[in-house]
């Protein structure tokens, strides 16, 4: 969110309805041309890249059209846009299924319906050309809904809606559509402060602790439970969920209190549950925690910051993604522009070893191509997409110069499929 103008706040605006399809026969040979070749008898593979933000309904200035489908340059990893759909509005979080058959897309919008919510979409994916159809579109149960994510069985979505300040989970059909909401649940607790006390020095940039804001919504990696960051009530909210119904019930712990004014935001699991890295955008750190897959405990065991020492400013972090060794923790920091790369040792403690400029602003969401050579970076206020070739070894990342123009952009999925 912004530090002057939050970007909870909405304008009216149209949705437009169609898929714009914006390769040329020409571009489309050049991209068959660069495609690396298979072993023989392999089949070629194509990777797209899918990519959402704000447009015009939506927070103040959105630029963006609806979801862009790229494909991406394996050798070189550039990003060639292939086409987009426009009917929808601000899908700032999109992801995919498990199975990678459907993809959903929340819109952060509150006009959705008479109780001011926002909505859900459910896509399915044309294997051969990667386009999008879709399915169908529900309410999220909350105004302006920020994050979802889909249950590791595939048969729940749950959404965070930030401004409702509310929680929903979603049936999902056979058919990859959302059915009913099966749960639906409001956090409260006291106010907190808008600042933390640990703030970087010389932070003016403030998050939004007016009442309660989930952010973020996902399961472990078990699909047991089901965790909620709250930036409002600087909470990590930890529920267990019935697999048959549906339904959340509280954890034996139902949640752990963060610094007050922190404003927990994002967090990554390690893939065996055990490990749990949780990023709050106030003061711009991470905090180590240990996860107890029994009974659904959090533990925090380190505190550290995502900016070097030398930074003084307003800063807020924004993204955190695991490496797929986990051997490197990567963050995004808005306001200052810079990527934080963190070694993480056996026991999942962080060292920051490097901090590199975006070379964009207003980064966020951070993904890995499916390969895990290149990191790629929404960059909202710049409308732009940067890359970096990343050196497993070190973790370092260095910036390829390559972007790729895009309105608003917040949030990206890749997806690799057999060439048709």
């Amino acid at each position: 969110m912004t530090h002057s103008l939050s970007r909870r706040l909405f304008g009216l605006g149209g949705m437009a309805g169609a898929l714009v399809v914006t390769t040329n026969a020409a571009s489309a040979a050049d991209d068959t041309a660069k495609a690396p070749t298979q072993s023989e008898g392999q089949p070629k593979e194509r990777t797209f890249c899918y990519v959402g933000g704000y447009t015009k309904h939506g927070p103040p200035g959105g630029n963006g059209d609806g979801i862009t489908v790229f494909e991406m340059d394996r050798k070189t990893g550039g990003l060639t846009s292939l086409m987009t759909f426009t009917d929808i509005a601000s899908p700032s979080y999109i992801v995919l299924s498990p199975d990678r058959r459907f993809l959903y897309a929340v819109s952060e919008i509150d006009d959705f319906d008479a109780t001011h919510s926002g909505s859900v979409t459910a896509f399915s994916i044309n294997h051969s050309t990667g386009a999008l159809t879709k399915l169908n579109t529900v309410a999220s149960g909350g105004a302006n809904p920020a994050h979802l994510s889909v249950h590791p069985s595939g048969r729940y979505v749950f959404v965070a809606n930030y401004t409702g300040g509310t929680v929903g989970v979603l049936h999902v059909l056979a058919d990859g559509s959302l059915g009913r909401m099966t749960e639906l649940v409001h956090n409260s607790g006291p106010r907190m402060p808008d600042r933390a006390a640990d703030n970087p020095p010389g932070n003016f940039a403030i998050s939004d602790h007016s009442s309660a804001h989930p952010h973020m919504v996902k399961s472990d990696p078990s699909g047991k439970y089901v965790l909620v960051m709250d930036a409002g009530l600087d909470r990590v909210y930890v529920w267990n969920i019935n697999s048959n119904t549906g339904k959340l019930t509280p954890a034996a712990v139902p949640f752990t209190p963060m610094t007050p004014g922190s404003a927990p935001r994002h967090f990554e699991f390690g893939a065996d549950g055990k490990k749990l890295y949780l990023l709050c955008e106030q003061d711009s750190k991470v905090v180590v925690a240990d996860f107890d897959p029994k009974t659904g405990k959090i533990s925090p065991q380190q505190s550290v910051s995502s900016l070097t020492a030398h930074f003084h400013g307003s800063t807020l972090a924004a993204g955190i993604l695991l490496s797929p060794d986990e051997h490197f923790l990567y963050v995004s920091n808005r306001l200052g522009d810079s990527l934080a790369v963190f070694q993480v040792a056996q026991d999942g403690s962080l060292t920051l070893v490097d901090e590199i400029w975006t070379h964009a602003d207003y980064g966020r969401a951070l993904m890995f191509d499916p390969s895990g050579s290149y990191l790629y970076v929404a960059n909202q206020r710049s409308d732009s997409i940067t890359s970096f070739r990343v050196d497993k070894t070190t973790g370092k990342i260095s910036f390829t110069w390559d972007f790729t123009p895009i309105g608003s952009p917040t949030c990206f999925e890749f997806l690799t499929l057999p060439a048709a």
